[in-house]
């Protein structure tokens, strides 16, 4: 697939004969450290999508990692939950100090980079963690928390997720939880998020936020995937989107591709992202297209994107460049 968002432009620095070695990885979302602890991995060589031995190839390479609330979790054992994976975190942590280090401010993200370690950026998925307890938002920014999707696909103490049948949006705990969260400098995640609660959130927010993990659905119409207005509302307010590679956000076909990402790329693209799109791959918590095994085929994607005409420069931007200059930026 050739790019028609590049047709007709300067590209400057492309190579013809594809792109040179992918250094920068910058991911926004992966679930690797939640099945590390489901399925007893270790986080430095596993069976996963995603371990430190595959992916310290990129350098500079910054991870988020995700601590995932099952919808069926909801109070106590919600926060239990969160207790038991951010443990495992901690664990890995001090295991392999030599190739990772954790990063809850941009000193650490500048640091991570210059020793050539995994900026390990600790996120959670679904809003069930504060458990309808403001008092948890310090606690989870204590834990190092950076980023928290407010929702999973269903409903929880904050408000309603993509997949609730007619969804209200925020809760008043949601609304009180807002503020709150960005006080305690933790970034707002609408991944997974209703339109309703998506809009609310728009209206709230004082600090730009981002949708760690969702495709276009004028490419993909899943409500899992972002409206056209919801990017151009992200991309006004200073946000970013990463590109997830679930196929049933990519296509509504049998069997996706290389291709696939590529085409909510170009999409984005075209509606002015070049300075918001990023990656959230949603390793180790979906299944992958074809030509993606995991982590270590995020060369073969860049390759892919230089195949199709895309530079350099614009390659770096998506796979590190503006997700790390957000993060730096706040």
């Amino acid at each position: 697939m050739k790019s028609t968002f590049l047709q007709g432009r300067e590209i400057p620095g492309f190579f013809a004969q594809g792109c040179r070695r992918l250094l920068g990885v910058f991911d926004l979302h992966c679930d690797t450290i939640t099945e590390c602890e489901i399925q007893r991995q270790e986080l430095r060589e596993n069976q996963l999508h995603l371990s430190l031995e595959r992916g310290r190839r990129y350098t500079p390479w910054a991870q988020c990692f995700a601590i995932w609330i099952p919808d069926e979790m909801r109070g106590n054992a919600a926060i239990d939950w969160f207790g038991r994976i951010y443990r495992r975190f901690q664990e890995e942590l001090r295991k392999n100090a030599d190739w990772m280090l954790a990063c809850k401010t941009k000193e650490d993200l500048l640091q991570a980079e210059q020793e050539r370690k995994c900026a390990a950026i600790l996120t959670v998925e679904g809003g069930a963690a504060l458990a309808g307890d403001l008092s948890r938002v310090k606690t989870l920014a204590d834990c190092g928390v950076r980023m928290l999707t407010l929702t999973w696909n269903g409903s929880c103490e904050l408000g309603d997720g993509a997949l609730v049948a007619n969804p209200k949006g925020l809760t008043e705990f949601g609304q009180a939880a807002i503020p709150e969260l960005e006080r305690c400098g933790i970034l707002l995640d609408v991944s997974h998020a209703s339109e309703p609660l998506f809009y609310q959130v728009a209206q709230r927010a004082t600090r730009p936020f981002l949708a760690t993990h969702s495709n276009a659905k004028t490419v993909c119409d899943h409500p899992r995937n972002l409206t056209d207005s919801q990017f151009q509302i992200l991309k006004e307010q200073g946000g970013l989107v990463g590109l997830n590679f679930y196929p049933p956000f990519l296509t509504d076909r049998s069997q996706a591709g290389l291709d696939d990402i590529l085409r909510h790329a170009e999409h984005f693209l075209s509606l002015g992202g070049e300075d918001v799109l990023a990656l959230g791959s949603d390793f180790d918590g979906a299944a992958m297209p074809k030509g993606m095994e995991g982590v270590q085929s995020l060369e073969r994607l860049a390759e892919h994107f230089a195949k199709s005409g895309y530079p350099n420069w614009l390659i770096e931007k998506i796979f590190y460049k503006n997700a790390r200059n957000f993060l730096v930026s706040l």
